[in-house]
Formats: C-alpha cells, structure tokens, sequence
C-alpha cells in the first residue's frame, strides 16, 4: 500500500511540475521552442513561466506574435508585443478600433483552469484577445502562482 502511495505522489509530483510549464524562453517569438497548448487549430498558444509569473502568448496560424499577457496571483498584464492594443485583461480594457466589428464568435484558445483567452477575428483584420480570471476562489483552484520549473 505504501509503495503505490509513494509511487502516485511521485507522478502527481512530476504532473504537477510539466504542468507549470517551461522557463520563459523564446517568449516573442514565431516558432518558440514551447508546447503549443492551443485548443484551436487557428492558432498557437505558449505558456512559458518566470519567477512565478505565467506569460501566456497567443500567435495566428502562421505564426505572427498576436498578443501575450503575464499573469500572476490573479493580476494580469499586457504584453508590448504583438498587437497589444487589441488585449483585454480583467484589469485592461483593449484599445479597440471605432469601426471594427466581430468578424465571427470568439474561440476559447486557452483555458488552464484559471486563465482562459479568447481570441475574436475582427473586420479590420485584426484579431481581438480577450483575457479571463476564471477562477474565483484560489484555494479551489489551486493557486494562480505557478511555481518555476528549474
């Protein structure tokens, strides 16, 4: 009994640690070396961790950087890449075209169990980032701070 119980605290373990993802390597980048954890096949979308911070970047089908934010204890933050004026954050509106309209619904492209991003194609061409805290009670959740991987 004691070994299996070893032996699942040992896979939780190890779970739990590619769960918190790859140090921020290749952030802004095209083709980062990263995991793409999108949950459509329009986009790409990398997780890279720093210092507990979790960067989320989410890039269009050819690879073109569309917006990322950092998040960490459930604060969130615009990242100056891509087309950031077009990334909404519970904290940050986006700065979005008078004129564009939704060109189709949005699409879930990442949710973690906290974090979730919707990505909107919009009639200027631009594609809109919606960023969401889905989690509201951190102890059921886990916690938004996710440990580095070393």
């Amino acid at each position: 009994m004691s070994r299996a119980v070893v032996t699942v605290g040992l896979v939780l373990g190890l779970s739990g640690a590619a769960w918190a993802g790859a140090p921020a390597t290749g952030l802004g980048q095209q083709w980062p070396n990263a995991t793409d954890l999108s949950r459509s096949p329009h986009y790409h979308v990398y997780a890279f961790v720093q210092n507990g911070v979790r960067f989320i970047q989410v890039n269009s089908s050819n690879g073109t950087v569309l917006g990322a934010i950092g998040t960490a204890g459930g604060q969130y933050i615009v990242l100056p890449m891509g087309n950031a004026l077009q990334v909404s954050t519970p904290q940050q509106s986006a700065t979005t075209s008078s004129t564009a309209v939704p060109a189709a619904s949005p699409t879930t492209v990442y949710n973690d169990g906290t974090t979730a991003v919707t990505a909107t194609p919009m009639s200027d061409g631009t594609t809109a980032l919606v960023t969401s805290d889905i989690c509201s009670d951190p102890a059921s959740c886990g916690s938004h701070a996710v440990k580095q991987v070393q």
